[in-house]
């Protein structure tokens, strides 16, 4: 059998351990290269060039929606945390009695644990699930639906993990606070003032938007982002309102190589939502596909 190993960033060191256990049991491996920045991100390009049997993805759950022709097995990454981390900080949620609970997959075996530590403070723990994630608990930084599904019950949000993606996306109306184990400084935090921070540059980010006269809309080919769809509908929209509009092609999304195509003025994004993040380093706003409702309201 012939094997396709994909690895997120911080996993590459990894791959040559892989290979080797592999090769070992008789399979002919190889390993692809490319960046891969999520479960929505398979190297199926790779396998099918390689005529591979197999992709082994490393690091991510499944991906809601995602059919291939080549099978793809999951191999998840998963982190023990410090669990006393969450018992020396319990005294700080004494105003909360109805908790909704939330982490990202390398932790989400230890959530069953978690919960009862919460429980046995006397609070009330909900746990939802989303549309795109593979368990319960589990958020994406595309998909808040495990919020979404309890928001009406709770009246706070502990997410717990690393990094500030997936929180800065939980624009709710309630308390978000985040239990980060990988932080000596700030292990638990309320994060509502910096998630209305990155909405203002949202906002901001969607006027900058309004006043430009073209429009590239990005439409990236990886399995779990692709949505020409949504592009070709944006396209219509935009020219309707008397905007010129092109829908842009690419696997990955290069800021450097939209910076050369100085003609637009602004972009639509039908891919990953992080990319929106990358405004700066493109030099232009751009709009993520779920706002273009507010951006064809404004259109100057």
């Amino acid at each position: 059998m012939r094997i396709l190993l994909q690895f997120p960033e911080g996993l590459k060191s990894k791959a040559l351990e892989e290979q080797e256990k592999l090769e070992k049991q008789g399979y002919e491996v190889f390993i692809s290269s490319a960046s891969c920045y999520g479960a929505c991100d398979l190297a199926v390009d790779e396998a099918e060039k390689i005529k591979a049997d197999k992709i082994i993805h490393f690091g991510h759950a499944p991906f809601a929606g995602i059919k291939t022709k080549i099978p793809v097995e999951y191999k998840e990454y998963r982190i023990d945390i410090d669990l006393n981390i969450i018992k020396k900080n319990l005294g700080r949620l004494k105003n909360f009695n109805k908790i909704g609970l939330v982490t990202t997959v390398q932790h989400v075996h230890q959530l069953d644990k978690i919960k009862k530590i919460f429980e046995k403070a006397h609070k009330e723990v909900f746990i939802g699930k989303g549309t795109k994630s593979y368990y319960p608990g589990q958020v994406l930084g595309c998909d808040t639906g495990a919020i979404d599904s309890i928001i009406s019950k709770i009246e706070c949000i502990i997410y717990i993990g690393g990094g500030r993606f997936h929180y800065l996306v939980m624009n709710y109306d309630i308390p978000v606070f985040v239990i980060n184990p990988f932080s000596k400084t700030t292990a638990f935090s309320m994060v509502n003032e910096e998630i209305k921070k990155y909405q203002k540059q949202i906002k901001g980010n969607l006027l900058k938007a309004s006043e430009a006269k073209t429009f590239g809309i990005i439409v990236s080919t990886k399995i779990g982002q692709f949505n020409l769809k949504g592009a070709e509908e944006a396209k219509k929209r935009l020219e309707r309102k008397r905007k010129k509009a092109a829908i842009l092609i690419c696997d990955e999304i290069n800021p450097i190589a939209l910076q050369n195509f100085n003609l637009f003025g602004a972009y639509i994004n039908t891919a990953c939502p992080r990319i929106m993040e990358d405004y700066k380093r493109i030099g232009k706003p751009v709009v993520n596909l779920d706002m273009l409702n507010e951006l064809i309201e404004i259109l100057v």
